[in-house]
Parts: C-alpha cells; sequence; structure tokens
C-alpha cells in the first residue's frame, strides 16, 4: 500500500502566513508595514476636516510629515497623505531621494516615542507638552490629520493588535 504522504508534497504557507493560521506583521513603520497600513485603509472614505483644520487642511488635502529617529532601519520619513477623504502613508529615508515632500506640518520624535503613540501608551497632547515631539509648521493640520487618523483607528485595529514593534 502506499503512503499518501509520499505522493502529496506537505502542504507550506508563506512565510507571511505561519502554519498555525496566524499572520506576521511587519515590523512597525517598515515598507511592509506601510503598505499593510495602506492596504487596511483601502475603500475607507474619511469624514472631511473639521472645523477646527484651518485654511490649509479645509480643502481636505493636506500633508503630515513625521521624521522619526532611531527607527530599527534608521531615521525615517513617515509621510501622511491627506486628499479627498483618503489617507495614504508613505515613507523614506531622511536625507534620501524621496525626500522632498512638501509638508503642511513636520513632526520630529523618536522611534520609542511613535511605537508608544501608535500604541496608545503615549497621549499626543502628552507628548508634545512633555517636548517628546517638536513641531514645525500649520499646527491646525496637526489637528486635522490626527481627527482623520482617529476615524481611521477601526479599519487599522487588526495591524495595530499584531505589529511588531
Amino acid at each position: 500500500m502506499r503512503d499518501p504522504a509520499a505522493t502529496h508534497p506537505p502542504k507550506t504557507h508563506p512565510q507571511s502566513e505561519p502554519a498555525d493560521g496566524s499572520r506576521v506583521v511587519p515590523q512597525f513603520l517598515s515598507p511592509s508595514w506601510v503598505g499593510e497600513f495602506n492596504s487596511a485603509l483601502e475603500g475607507v472614505v474619511l469624514p472631511e476636516a473639521g472645523p477646527d483644520a484651518g485654511l490649509a487642511a479645509a480643502d481636505g488635502r493636506f500633508t503630515v510629515v513625521q521624521e522619526v529617529h532611531g527607527a530599527p532601519d534608521g531615521d525615517l520619513r513617515v509621510i501622511l497623505h491627506v486628499d479627498a477623504g483618503t489617507l495614504r502613508l508613505s515613507r523614506s529615508a531622511v536625507g534620501g531621494d524621496a525626500d522632498e515632500t512638501a509638508a503642511d506640518v513636520t513632526i520630529a520624535l523618536s522611534y520609542e516615542d511613535a511605537v508608544a503613540l501608535s500604541a496608545g501608551e503615549l497621549a499626543p497632547a502628552e507628548a508634545l507638552n512633555a517636548g517628546r515631539i517638536r513641531v514645525r509648521g500649520d499646527l491646525s493640520v496637526l489637528v486635522a490629520g490626527q481627527q482623520m487618523l482617529q476615524a481611521a483607528r477601526a479599519a487599522t485595529a487588526s495591524l495595530r493588535s499584531s505589529t511588531t514593534y
């Protein structure tokens, strides 16, 4: 009698899908993580910028750049593009070729603080008041960006809960 296992190779799973059915999410702010973030938001329409958004964000188009220092891949620029109710992230190395994105507001912070903010362990106002983040540009855009990210939290909940920090 033939062994059925000998005729059928063992079932394998792609590296991103372990055999136990769990899903491995890439390292926080890695190119793969940014891709997962953008995929989670596909088709999600966010509310328009609120009345506190200011002139720079009033038309629903603005850019927030986070300069994250000390990330595992080196210093990064993580760029939040908001356009007509949609969010998209991109990233580049600080000083890299794609580093010319014009920002309505720029936030500079450490990787550790970016992790704490993402995980909900640090409130944005607390980080700002404690001097843990530095902000340049239109603060009303920062408020509008934060409101958009809060609205997108439901769509990115599974990504946040399984992200590797």
